[in-house]
């Protein structure tokens, strides 16, 4: 048996379109529970409410809207922090580590600096 979460969102579109499906005869409630995993009493409760017209398109076209609108405020969200990130790096000022004329190597780093004298 699949492990699943708690709880299944369907969208209204999925909603309107199985109760569709069904009413019309293009499928049975059985077939419908097997092939989407759907519970008898889930596809009951939808049908009610597709016969009372409390699923329509305007709630599809609704649905869409507010899930366009959330991946769009998720998206602003990401581009002003990717501007604060970028913004934060051009001001950041880059160190210098190895002048021009000294050669680093990746695993031991820059040369060290010459000291004044032995210790004392």
């Amino acid at each position: 048996m699949s492990s699943r979460g708690p709880y299944r969102r369907h969208t209204a579109q999925f909603k309107l379109q199985l109760c569709s499906d069904i009413r019309s005869g293009a499928l049975g409630r059985r077939d419908a529970q097997k092939k989407y995993a759907l519970s008898a009493n889930l596809i009951q409760m939808w049908l009610t409410q597709f016969d009372r017209g409390e699923l329509s398109t305007e709630e599809v076209e609704a649905d869409a809207i507010a899930e366009y609108e959330a991946k769009i405020a998720a998206l602003e969200r990401k581009v002003g922090q990717l501007t604060m990130e970028l913004e934060l790096v051009k001001k950041t000022p880059r160190l210098r580590l190895v002048s021009d004329n000294e050669r680093s190597s990746i695993i031991t780093g820059p040369k060290p600096a010459p000291s004044g004298g032995g210790a004392k």
